[in-house]
């Protein structure tokens, strides 16, 4: 069973998001860890009490930016991804008109399922291709 809440425990997302994608994309160390966490919201998915899941936010005016979505790979294809997200969109409906996000190209289909659009196109991030995608919070 996943339990998700807003988190001040940084240094296990950092955990989850360097297996992910430090380890496991090859993402540059200095590009993952920005020196931006202090000034972002972050979540974090434990399941059955292991951290298994983590997401920031990122105040924009009235759009928050979602970054550094990560899923261990044991907990992929179980949901918990898109669990995490509809916890963070639910969150963020209160205090934001919309949310904003880079999206691998691979997993635009996965947001595309929880409401977001692609918009412009594709560019280059840390070597990965990527697309900007929004959703909609209000109404």
């Amino acid at each position: 069973m996943a339990t998700i809440a807003r988190t001040r425990d940084i240094a296990t997302c950092l955990k989850i998001r360097r297996v992910v994608f430090i380890d496991g994309q090859n993402v540059p160390e200095d590009e993952e860890v920005d020196g931006e966490d202090p000034t972002c919201r972050h979540y974090l998915a434990h399941v059955d009490g292991v951290p298994a899941a983590t997401a920031r936010v990122k105040s924009l005016g009235d759009r928050a930016k979602i970054q550094r979505v990560a899923v261990l790979d044991e907990y992929r294809g179980t949901g918990l991804g898109a669990e995490l997200m509809r916890f963070v969109l639910d969150d963020l409906r209160e205090e934001f008109e919309a949310a904003i996000l880079g999206s691998q190209s691979h997993a635009i289909g996965f947001y595309e399922k929880l409401g977001f659009a692609a918009f412009g196109t594709e560019y280059d991030d840390a070597g990965i291709p990527h697309r900007d995608m929004t959703c909609n919070l209000v109404g």
